[in-house]
């Protein structure tokens, strides 16, 4: 038997936030084992830290459909876990992408990523989205997270929250994952929708925010700090903060545990 700790990652206030399974205890658990708790838990992700040796620990990130080197959510959860459960004695955990150094700020939770360098326009878009029943986007980049990100800017915080695309059409054209952004008076309106990984709709996704932050690196803003809104299509309010450089794209939000179980693997 082994805990599993279920959190709630960017709330808003004490609303909302993306579920998230954080399991501390690995021994004798395989790579399938920790496949079928994610699909039995059936959250967007299920996080595995690996703290049997001393240093830093390792953490594996599983969605129901497969192994991701690198998500926020899961990140900003297991630093809350370290940080706040036990033994709150490192700063950092390595992941598929690298080492990730954490931190608290009062209540909130923040992780530090690199900045995401391979950013690129996406001409294609505009055919994406018809494909999929959206409105074309005023503009449109991909960003490779390691994965690739389709950023999709709508123009308008009312066109994201109306926004019902046909995710097998995402699928077929390239776009497993999506990201529609808005900007609002105070930061962004966003939606992200991951078909390929048995997602149709993330309540919050660092990754993504970390890669609109590298969107906006790329179009010329060196450094800033945003507030992104998501999650209120599916009944999840989330709030995540952002912050870049032209070096490192940082998230945090707040976490609340809601329960820990006990799992038979």
């Amino acid at each position: 038997m082994r805990h599993c700790y279920v959190l709630r990652v960017f709330t808003r206030e004490e609303k909302g936030g993306n579920h998230l399974g954080v399991v501390t205890d690995v021994t004798g658990i395989t790579e399938q084992g920790m496949q079928e708790i994610a699909v039995d838990n059936g959250f967007s992700e299920t996080i595995f830290i690996d703290w049997r040796e001393p240093g830093i620990p390792t953490v594996r990130i599983f969605t129901p459909g497969r192994e991701i080197p690198f998500a926020g959510h899961p990140l900003v959860g297991a630093a809350w876990v370290l940080g706040m459960i036990g033994p709150g004695t490192i700063d950092r955990m390595r992941c598929g992408v690298g080492e990730i150094p954490f931190h608290m700020e009062g209540d909130q939770v923040w992780v530090d990523t690199p900045m995401v360098e391979a950013v690129r326009p996406a001409p294609e878009a505009e055919g994406i989205a018809v494909a999929a029943g959206l409105p074309a986007p005023l503009a449109a980049w991909w960003a490779d997270m390691p994965l690739p990100y389709l950023i999709m800017d709508m123009g308008f915080p009312e066109t994201v929250a109306s926004a019902q695309p046909d995710l097998e059409a995402l699928m077929s054209h390239g776009a497993e994952m999506c990201y529609l952004i808005a900007q609002t008076r105070d930061g962004y309106k966003t939606r992200f929708f991951a078909p390929r990984d048995r997602i149709a709709e993330d309540p919050a996704t660092g990754s993504a925010a970390a890669a609109l932050a590298a969107v906006r690196r790329f179009i010329g803003e060196g450094s800033g700090s945003a507030v992104i809104r998501q999650g209120d299509e599916v009944g999840a309010p989330s709030t995540i903060r952002l912050r870049w450089d032209e070096r490192h794209a940082s998230f945090g939000g707040t976490v609340r545990r809601d329960e820990v179980r006990v799992l038979e693997r």
